[in-house]
């Protein structure tokens, strides 16, 4: 018993898949503010180009 707890204090795998998935989930919040920030800028660019077409003769 006291090799397999040695053993399982020693495995480093499961820390390592714990930091990828933090890796992974603050690249995510990275992207959703960017998509957030251009998708504000955007609706607000189509949003004059409607209104200048519906302006148009």
């Amino acid at each position: 018993m006291k090799a397999l707890i040695e053993r399982f204090k020693s495995d480093e795998e499961g820390a390592t898949a714990i930091e990828y998935g933090l890796i992974a989930a603050l690249i995510a919040v990275a992207i959703i503010a960017a998509v957030r920030a251009v998708g504000g800028t955007l609706s607000t660019t189509f949003d004059a180009v409607d209104t200048g077409l519906q302006s148009a003769p």
